[in-house]
């Protein structure tokens, strides 16, 4: 029987990606509802650029996640795209997702602001679970 390892070369694609729908998901499809709803305008934005710990704890925040389900589904046997995809889904949305609109909610904060926040990190677990799943290394 053979076993699943980590694929590093897909859990590196999967981070890309992630950055990737992050530029979009934060910029032209969402990033103006978004910053109205936590109170930013592009002049605070330009007058107060993110720093180099805003940028790292970004990356270890992408990194670490996608790596867990990795290795989550060396665990699980999960050996298609289709069940990585799902899997990744499931799993932000019980860990993740729901915490955030209960947080969100006793914050004040808006409640479409979970679903932005949220929906990106389902959409980057959904995609990093199907590349995970679909593109799969055995040990030898």
């Amino acid at each position: 029987m053979k076993n699943l390892t980590i694929n590093h070369g897909a859990v590196w694609v999967s981070v890309v990606l992630a950055f990737l729908l992050g530029y979009l998901w934060y910029g032209p499809l969402f990033g103006e509802s978004w910053m109205k709803m936590v109170g930013l305008t592009m002049a605070d934005v330009e007058a107060n650029p993110p720093g180099a710990a805003t940028w790292v704890s970004n990356i270890i925040s992408s990194v670490v996640p996608i790596y867990v389900l990795a290795w989550l589904f060396t665990k699980m046997n999960v050996e298609t795209a289709l069940k990585g995809a799902l899997t990744g889904l499931l799993i932000s949305f019980a860990f993740n997702h729901l915490g955030g609109i209960t947080g969100g909610m006793f914050a004040g904060s808006p409640y479409g602001l979970a679903w932005i926040n949220g929906g990106f990190g389902m959409a980057v677990m959904a995609i990093a679970g199907a590349i995970l799943g679909g593109w799969r290394k055995y040990a030898e």
